[in-house]
């Protein structure tokens, strides 16, 4: 584990006011931001639409099992605990390949006595690894919530990207749930200012990030049905008050038929 370079998941945890990062993440994490000083909204409001998809799934759509891929670290309201705080049976995997993400995992995230809780040692690049992993614990013949946040961008070649959402998503059932966020350059979102900021982070962090225009980031839901309000700025995306900013970070969830 290298502290000296700047590390997505621990700069994020810096983002969002955590506590588990060091000092090349904060400096790389306030450079970034000045250039781009709308990405601490765009990390709270990621981690807001994933307790506002994980609460919706759990309580509205009945699902009990969720696949949470590039968890990152462990912070307040954690997957398994919104969805279990809801239906304490619910079975949660994660899967993620940072040492300190699995560190932190194993020791903060504990489940209920009546539900599951795992953790995967696996890089997103490896569908099939997560999939045989997650099937340790999950029933792939019911229903799944596969959550992709803030995790495609880090696939920087869009084919292999879709190809790793369509291997998941044909493992699991009619039924199932495709939760993603992905950030854009789209203008209309105010993702302009994401160029910039990104080739200072590939320059100066690992690992390697990409943005996606609406078009192909729709594209990684082809098969599926979205559901209401389809692919919008993950902060509006069935957002609590009507007055939420745009930011130019998309985020939809869809069924699979």
């Amino acid at each position: 584990m290298n502290t000296g370079v700047a590390h997505n998941a621990r700069v994020w945890n810096y983002w969002i006011g955590g506590k588990d990062n060091y000092e090349a993440d904060q400096q790389v994490g306030d450079q970034v931001a000045a250039m781009f000083p709308v990405i601490r909204d765009v990390a709270r409001a990621d981690r807001a639409f994933l307790g506002r998809t994980v609460r919706f799934l759990t309580a509205d759509c009945s699902v009990r099992q969720f696949l949470d891929i590039g968890t990152g670290l462990p912070t307040l309201d954690n997957t398994h605990e919104i969805a279990q705080r809801i239906a304490p049976e619910s079975r949660v995997v994660y899967v993620d390949n940072d040492p300190i993400v699995l560190v932190h995992a194993r020791s903060l995230l504990t489940g209920t006595p009546q539900g599951v809780t795992d953790y995967i040692d696996a890089d997103v690049h490896q569908p099939d690894r997560v999939i045989e992993g997650a099937s340790n614990t999950l029933d792939l013949e019911r229903p799944v919530a596969v959550l992709m946040l803030g995790i495609l961008n880090f696939v920087l070649d869009t084919g292999q990207a879709q190809d790793i959402v369509r291997r998941i998503m044909a493992s699991v059932p009619s039924g199932s749930y495709l939760a993603l966020t992905h950030p854009t350059t789209d203008t209309d979102l105010g993702g302009e200012g994401n160029i910039e900021a990104m080739k200072f982070w590939n320059e100066n962090a690992t690992p390697p990030i990409t943005a996606r225009s609406r078009a192909e980031i729709s594209a990684f839901f082809d098969g599926l049905d979205l559901l209401t309000p389809g692919l919008v700025s993950c902060s509006q995306w069935r957002a609590e008050s009507n007055s939420a900013a745009a930011l130019p970070q998309f985020g939809a969830v869809a069924v699979k038929p």
